[in-house]
């Protein structure tokens, strides 16, 4: 999703508690803009990131907290 007007650099950028701390396998999400949640990946924080409405991104993390989503 594009989200014009967001300027991602003054997120402040947090990693993931589901992230496996040590592998690199991480991921960083901003909570700065009330609409959107933007997300990256913490290996390359100067490279793109996915932006998700704030809504959808609510409901995916309850369904991981739930077991909801199989690997």
């Amino acid at each position: 999703m594009r989200s014009p007007g967001i300027d991602l650099r003054v997120a402040s950028w947090r990693k993931s508690s589901y992230s496996d701390g040590g592998a690199g396998n991480c991921i960083e999400v901003a909570h700065d803009f009330p609409a959107v949640i933007p997300v990256r990946d913490s290996k390359a924080p100067h490279g793109p990131a996915l932006v998700f409405p704030a809504d959808s991104w609510a409901s995916f993390v309850a369904a991981v907290k739930g077991g909801r989503l199989k690997g």
